[in-house]
């Protein structure tokens, strides 16, 4: 969603009538379609530009925060749309989905986007960069070299197997409700994930994958007995 919502408001600021400000940005005005952020109304946009004789006549007004903009040499307050938008996808979604939802290899390039849109320190170009860098090492599990691949060794594996009578626990985020589904780079990042839960005693990779080709695994707390199946691996804790 958010990366979504970045590579919308860099499409804004660039757009054929100029840089475009939603005036009234809130999560209401977009909507998800097919699995993508669209913008469902344009009324309270604009592409005007706010004329300034200095700094003081550039001030972005939020309820927390205020924002001084420099005053070009043309006499129009400089990047003033773009920083709208920023700030205002800042505090209506980035702080409620990005921090709780980055792998423990990306908190910190998550934090520093954070600091940077919060503060209006980036513009909507070094934002983007931004994104798309996490998630280039998110799909290409770069961020997980520091994972010793002696980890995946703790478990058996049986291919070609699932489970069934299965003891699910939750964890988030989930895919699911009743139990717990997260995505993964390799069996190795899901033996990492399930070392890291108490609760999990093994877990299953089926070959379905997100939008961002990861894979999805299952974490469960034991299970009665193993089923044929064909796509799937099921990895099970070694007893110490």
């Amino acid at each position: 969603v958010c990366l979504d919502l970045v590579r919308l408001l860099h499409f804004l600021s660039q757009s054929p009538l100029g840089s475009v400000a939603l005036l009234d940005f809130q999560p209401r005005q977009f909507v998800t379609v097919a699995g993508e952020l669209k913008l469902t109304d344009l009324d309270d946009a604009s592409a005007e530009e706010t004329t300034c004789q200095s700094d003081a006549d550039c001030t972005l007004q939020f309820p927390h925060r205020n924002f001084t903009l420099p005053c070009s040499t043309r006499g129009v307050c400089e990047g003033l749309n773009e920083k709208r938008n920023i700030y205002n996808a800042y505090r209506y979604f980035f702080t409620y989905l990005l921090p709780h939802q980055a792998p423990p290899g990306l908190t910190h390039l998550v934090d520093h986007i954070m600091n940077s849109t919060g503060e209006l320190k980036a513009d909507i170009n070094q934002t983007l960069e931004a994104f798309e860098h996490i998630l280039l090492l998110y799909k290409s599990g770069l961020h997980l070299d520091n994972l010793p691949p002696s980890i995946i060794r703790d478990y058996t594996v049986m291919r070609g197997m699932g489970t069934s009578g299965n003891v699910e626990y939750r964890c988030w985020p989930s895919y699911s409700q009743q139990g717990c589904v997260l995505s993964v780079h390799s069996a190795r990042e899901a033996a990492y994930i399930c070392n890291s839960h108490s609760q999990c005693s093994s877990f299953t990779l089926t070959g379905q994958k997100t939008w961002t080709g990861r894979l999805l695994a299952s974490f469960r707390s034991s299970f009665s007995h193993l089923v044929p199946d064909g796509t799937s691996e099921v990895y099970v804790k070694k007893t110490k």
